[in-house]
């Protein structure tokens, strides 16, 4: 199983965290002494170094100030700003609205090579219709209390879908057979959705796989949806937040999950029976 979503973030602030107490020991201060020196409380500098709170660019700076380690100012800023990317909430993601976040994605989607994507409730943005993708960035806006952008955002999102036809691209879907049935959109919308996947999932540079329903599963179980981006990174979409996972075995790990997911799955004709098991169900 991977590691928590958030753990790649969490690891990224307990070094950095780490940093800053070598940085203190090598001062040779005791956590009392650097509190005292920087004017903050003993508390401020325990959180920071247990990495229960984030320091600023400012606290890095008299942190080092403090600890005769001017010289590691900018490498501890780089490395605080590497951590607040790491995990992004969608508030802050989508304060201008869905389709500046749309946009910030494109130039990943156009630069990865190999895609490889498991979901669990929803298709994959690329293999999206139009009306299913309208009607998911309606809900994620009236959940999220955004600016109404939404047509445009699905345009942005439906542009994106290019990388399936053009370059070399190659793309992995595994989705759980749940995703056939969730209903997004009503009926006609899901009825578009199937029939689509049932063309665009099996492109030459294309490879879809369902994983069946089962009465016993004991198996891998289902997981949160992720994207791998070549060996790159990892993208995880959670409720709160979007997770980029960056750490080589962290990555290894979520590879490994969608291996194991792909071995449960089924292909070719054998997907196309259960989508169109799912239609038939809309009739």
């Amino acid at each position: 199983m991977p590691a928590s979503p958030s753990s790649s973030a969490q690891a990224a602030r307990e070094a950095l965290a780490a940093r800053l107490r070598d940085l203190r020991l090598d001062a040779e201060l005791t956590v009392r002494e650097l509190a005292e020196r920087c004017g903050w409380s003993h508390s401020k500098v325990s959180r920071i170094e247990n990495a229960r709170t984030a320091p600023s660019p400012a606290d890095l700076r008299t942190w080092a100030h403090v600890c005769g380690a001017e010289g590691e100012t900018d490498d501890l800023t780089a490395a605080l700003r590497a951590v607040e990317g790491m995990w992004i909430e969608w508030r802050r993601m989508e304060r201008t609205g869905l389709k500046a976040a749309q946009e910030a994605v494109r130039p990943l989607y156009e630069r990865t090579r190999h895609f490889r994507a498991y979901d669990s409730w929803l298709v994959p943005g690329l293999l999206q219709t139009m009306g299913y993708t309208t009607a998911i960035l309606h809900a994620v806006r009236r959940r999220r209390g955004l600016i109404d952008d939404v047509d445009a955002a699905v345009v942005e999102r439906m542009d994106r879908q290019h990388v399936l036809y053009e370059g070399r691209h190659t793309f992995a879907f595994i989705l759980e057979e749940a995703v056939l049935r969730a209903g997004i959109g009503g009926r006609e919308t899901m009825r578009e959705q199937l029939r689509h996947l049932l063309t665009v999932g099996f492109l030459p540079s294309v490879s879809l796989g369902i994983v069946p329903m089962q009465p016993a599963r004991e198996a891998m179980r289902p997981v949160e949806g992720f994207w791998v981006f070549d060996n790159a990174q990892v993208a995880v979409e959670l409720v709160s937040g979007y997770l980029t996972i960056t750490r080589p075995h962290e990555i290894e790990m979520y590879t490994k999950v969608f291996h194991e997911l792909g071995q449960l799955a089924v292909y070719g004709e054998r997907a196309r029976v259960l989508i169109r098991l799912a239609i038939d169900a809309l009739e």
